[in-house]
């Protein structure tokens, strides 16, 4: 149990550090960020059936979008690192090691690449925006920063809830 609680807790710090990367961007360097109530509105439509868009903006607004795509960002957040403790055994958690969480936060790009991208209507890899490279860049970076977040996380957990 405490396993589980401590993974919660990983993830939620990771995903929290990504977001004030995303607020540094926004801010400092005017690069916008992620737009949840879009990714809610994606995720909600998965449950009516429909996968893939034109141009997710252009779909018809769902109730609780934002919420459902806030949500799901803390939860695979949490998923991604219970993914880590998968890969990497619970003695990561009692000895965390930067190497192995930014392997999996660099990897963790994938999903957005090659379900979420396309599935809104931004095409594999972000191939369909205006600045494909720029996107993709802008991707590995911020799930780089989320790696270092589960690093980070974990020492602070480790710190706050001793094993």
């Amino acid at each position: 149990m405490d396993s589980i609680i401590i993974v919660i807790f990983i993830g939620i710090g990771a995903t929290a550090v990504m977001d004030m990367w995303s607020l540094l961007r926004k801010y400092l360097l005017n690069i916008a960020p992620t737009n949840w109530r879009m990714v809610g509105r994606w995720i909600a439509y998965l449950g009516q059936g429909k996968f893939r868009h034109t141009a997710i903006a252009e779909s018809k607004p769902v109730r609780g979008e934002q919420l459902i795509g806030w949500a799901a960002h803390y939860l695979i957040g949490i998923a991604y690192a219970a993914l880590l403790i998968a890969i990497c055994g619970k003695a990561w958690i009692l000895t965390p090691s930067i190497g192995p969480a930014l392997a999996v936060g660099i990897a963790t790009v994938v999903a957005p690449f090659f379900i979420l991208q396309p599935g809104m209507g931004a095409g594999f890899a972000a191939s369909r925006t205006p600045s494909p490279n720029s996107v993709r860049l802008q991707s590995i970076i911020n799930h780089a920063v989320f790696g270092a977040g589960l690093f980070l996380s974990a020492i602070a957990v480790r710190c706050v809830y001793p094993i």
